[in-house]
């Protein structure tokens, strides 16, 4: 979600080919859907590393020689 996102973002910087301006432009990518794939896509990722992080900590802790 996030390299989408991020990826229509550049790809809008074209916009500023056809004489956009930068508020234009934030304006624009505010109003796009994917826009919101961002935070969305971060969220999911920081939650993903931290349940890693407390499993590991639960097969360190349960593993028996």
């Amino acid at each position: 979600m996030c390299s989408i996102s991020l990826f229509l973002c550049i790809i809008y910087l074209n916009l500023f080919t056809l004489g956009y301006t930068f508020l234009e432009y934030v304006n624009f990518i505010i109003r796009v859907p994917y826009f919101y794939f961002l935070p969305l896509g971060i969220i999911l990722i920081i939650y993903r590393l931290e349940r890693k992080k407390i499993h590991e900590l639960l097969l360190r802790y349960r593993f028996k020689l």
